[in-house]
């Protein structure tokens, strides 16, 4: 089966998504909705918040669908 894995960047991180894992519990969504909008396409918005409050909220993926990547670190 393949894996699909999509990047959002805002140029200092990328937010990895994979939604073969995804469980849809919200968390990302409801809490940094300036960033996160599962209604739209591309849903994920790298420029809307900081890096820290997207790393922030990434750590808090309770299925690990969200992962991030730190650029020129």
């Amino acid at each position: 089966m393949e894996t699909i894995v999509k990047e959002y960047s805002n140029g200092e991180v990328t937010i990895v998504w994979k939604p073969g894992l995804c469980q849809h519990a919200a968390f990302c969504g409801g809490e940094l909705p300036a960033v996160f909008k599962p209604r739209e396409r591309p849903w994920i918005n790298p420029q809307g918040a900081t890096t820290e409050q997207i790393v922030k909220q990434v750590k808090r993926c309770p299925s690990g669908a969200l992962s991030y990547r730190l650029e020129g670190k």
